[in-house]
């Protein structure tokens, strides 16, 4: 049995956004697999999640070319975009219960996402969670190397003035994990989100190094042993 881990042995949470905060991945990697095909690159959406999925749009831009053999057109990333946004405009929700543990957490927390920051903030203020951000958010335009890399969190970190090995992310992919577990931080893995369902994502994530792998927001927040809200 796991102990419980309390909220004082951390100065700092960081949150993924994509299958954490937001039930999006299943709707961003179907506008993907559709993009793709319109450009004549053949990849169901269970390609699409395991190769891109918590990589940024660099990644894609890279598979473009080695697939066609030239550059990744702006209009690419423009339509998609675009169907990205109508179908969340039609279908995204927030995480259950993600709210709650937002309102209760007592410490520091942010966002450090490997979309870009028009997407996050469109996805956050559909959710109704940008409250709880607002000036708290990093993407990886902000640096260098995007997820797996470590540059993302390590900044997220220094923005928030946290130590690295006293701040926790908490992500839903392999390349995000892989990305915490290089900045020095504990990594709770997720699997929450409708992306991991008859996947067995637990065993993904703790592959690839999270301390501990959680389907339900309730269960993190017991995990940190949070009080309940009075009222």
């Amino acid at each position: 049995m796991e102990l419980t881990i309390p909220m004082a042995d951390f100065d700092l949470i960081i949150f993924d956004c994509d299958g954490v905060l937001i039930d999006s991945e299943v709707l961003a990697c179907t506008c993907l697999h559709q993009q793709l095909a319109r450009h004549g690159i053949a990849m169901d959406v269970a390609a699409v999640m395991q190769r891109f999925l918590g990589r940024s749009i660099d990644e894609v831009s890279r598979h473009y070319q080695a697939t066609l053999q030239r550059t990744m057109p702006d209009s690419f990333v423009h339509e998609l975009r675009q169907h990205m946004r109508a179908a969340f405009e039609e279908n995204l929700l927030a995480i259950p219960d993600v709210e709650n543990l937002l309102q209760r957490l007592p410490g520091a927390y942010c966002l450090a996402s490997s979309s870009d920051l028009d997407r996050v903030n469109f996805s956050l203020n559909l959710a109704g969670l940008s409250p709880y951000f607002e000036e708290r958010v990093f993407t990886a335009g902000l640096v260098t190397h995007a997820k797996p890399a470590p540059d993302l969190f390590l900044l997220a970190a220094d923005r928030m003035k946290a130590a690295p090995q006293r701040s926790l992310v908490i992500e839903d992919s392999i390349s995000g994990v892989e990305a915490g577990k290089a900045a020095g931080m504990t990594v709770w893995g997720f699997v929450g989100g409708s992306h991991y369902a008859g996947r067995d994502g637990d065993a993904l994530l703790r592959a690839a190094g999270a301390d501990r792998v959680f389907q339900r927001m309730i269960d993190i927040e017991l995990a940190l042993a949070l009080q309940p809200s009075v009222g």
